[in-house]
């Protein structure tokens, strides 16, 4: 790495025309970008490239931490390259991920739009733009987005967008299909998004109840993209559907010491119930909380992860129905309105849950989580279903 940053410094200028190969920037982890991306910055500051670059790596630092004061630092970089500039490409594209990462689909959907009459034929604003529209529950407008940029380019990037459509549309087979050309398409030169569609198909043959084809997708991944986080959580999962808990806990384990994202600390803590060691569980459901907190200090009002952690522990109910509403504010997708079905459905509302569900199934998903929810809340209505 030491030997790479020197060659770096001393091409600086030309890498200032010509930028890093993406399959170099692929090879490192989001820690090492940001090194990089913040030492070349220092050794040219008002270089446009260099400051996008490391905005785009602390955008990824955000993702894998949770931290949402990287994104504020990334964020503020975009708004000084813009100020120099308000036509700098690369810096509007990462404005459309910083909207994204915050949550405000209807600014990355416009966002988007701007960028894709600016350059119809870039793919990557139809992605961003597909990615606001799900949110936003537009499904087939998204569709449409996620077709285009399939056209435009069938490879890794199109294709796990294309496979996550699928699974909506109530396609699993097809979904796993897909995904698997995503991996396919992908090269062991950019390591990071290969593993991220492994882990994808993982997930997919998890929900299938596929779990050995899981562990190998899981497998795979860590082995082109080591310490993969999603992927280690992804064993942990599948360890823990064949009731092997010890796996599961050492999976996990491994996957929050990557990062602590709330989802996976709480399923630790299941794993150490299950498997017998209440204190443990208790140390796990105390991070649960102080990131509970940190997303508060962070001004985070919506929160639909915490919402289910705490909706299926039965923990703070109507803080959980009040984050799912909130939720439900800035996003339509079929997960939110299952949030709020279940929330509902944990504070006595079966009615207002079964409309909610309604809206959840609207694309026939073929997700076990849905379905259960769906079961359960059937089950509470009156006779009828109905007011």
């Amino acid at each position: 790495m030491r030997t790479f940053l020197t060659l770096t410094l001393a091409s600086g200028l030309a890498l200032a025309q010509t930028g890093l190969p993406d399959s170099v920037l692929a090879r490192l982890n989001t820690e090492e970008r940001v090194r990089l991306s913040k030492t070349l910055t220092e050794f040219k500051p008002q270089e446009p490239y260099f400051q996008s670059l490391l905005a785009k790596s602390l955008i990824q630092k955000t993702r894998d931490t949770q931290d949402f004061r990287y994104l504020d630092r990334a964020s503020r970089i975009l708004q000084e390259v813009l100020a120099g500039d308000g036509t700098n490409y690369e810096a509007l594209r990462l404005r459309s991920q910083i909207h994204l990462e915050r949550h405000e689909f209807r600014e990355a959907a416009g966002n988007a739009r701007r960028l894709i009459e600016r350059e119809p034929m870039d793919p990557y604003n139809y992605g961003a733009l597909g990615d606001a529209l799900i949110e936003l529950g537009d499904d087939d407008a998204a569709g449409d987005a996620y077709q285009r940029m399939v056209n435009l380019s069938p490879d890794l990037s199109s294709y796990n967008r294309a496979a996550y459509y699928r699974f909506l549309l109530g396609d699993a087979p097809g979904a796993i299909e897909v995904m698997k050309r995503a991996v396919a398409a992908g090269s062991l030169a950019e390591p990071e998004p290969l593993a991220w569609c492994l882990a994808q198909l993982g997930d997919l043959y998890l929900k299938q109840g596929e779990t050995r084809p899981a562990e190998a997708a899981f497998a795979e991944a860590l082995r082109v993209f080591p310490n993969h986080q999603e992927s280690l959580a992804g064993m942990g999962r599948a360890a823990a559907a064949q009731g092997r808990f010890d796996g599961a806990i050492d999976w996990m384990k491994r996957s929050v010491a990557a990062a602590p994202v709330i989802d996976h600390v709480a399923l630790l803590a299941d794993y150490y119930t299950a498997a017998g060691k209440k204190g443990e569980a208790d140390k796990q459901w105390k991070l649960v909380e102080f990131l509970d907190k940190l997303a508060e200090a962070n001004k985070q009002i919506h929160n639909r992860n915490l919402a289910m952690v705490y909706l299926n522990h039965d923990m703070h109910l109507e803080k959980a129905l009040q984050l799912a509403l909130r939720e439900l504010e800035v996003r339509g997708d079929i997960y939110t309105w299952d949030a709020v079905a279940w929330a509902f459905h944990k504070n006595g509302k079966h009615l207002e849950a079964a409309e909610a569900m309604k809206k959840a199934l609207r694309l026939g998903t073929a997700d076990p989580m849905l379905q259960h929810h769906a079961s359960v809340i059937q089950e509470f209505l009156p006779v009828g279903g109905s007011r």
